[in-house]
């Protein structure tokens, strides 16, 4: 069940970020449903961002690295 909810912005932020979801062929309301996914980590990329760090964690770099040896090409 979807629920509304009254949030309040100032009248120029609100006018833009219509004005782009328009440009985007979306809308304000679907925009802040994606935005209320990933802000409560339903968002399955920062998952698959962490499973990939993990799967990487064997991996050493060798540093740490002086400024210079960062620098050198």
């Amino acid at each position: 069940m979807k629920k509304n909810i009254t949030f309040s912005a100032d009248d120029e932020i609100i006018r833009k970020a219509r004005e782009k979801a328009y440009k985007e062929r979306t809308t304000l309301n679907s925009e802040f449903r994606e935005w209320l996914k990933r802000y409560v980590g339903v968002d399955s990329r920062s998952v698959n961002f962490d499973s990939l760090m993990e799967s990487l964690s064997y991996a050493d770099s060798g540093g740490p690295f002086s400024r210079d040896e960062m620098n050198e090409r």
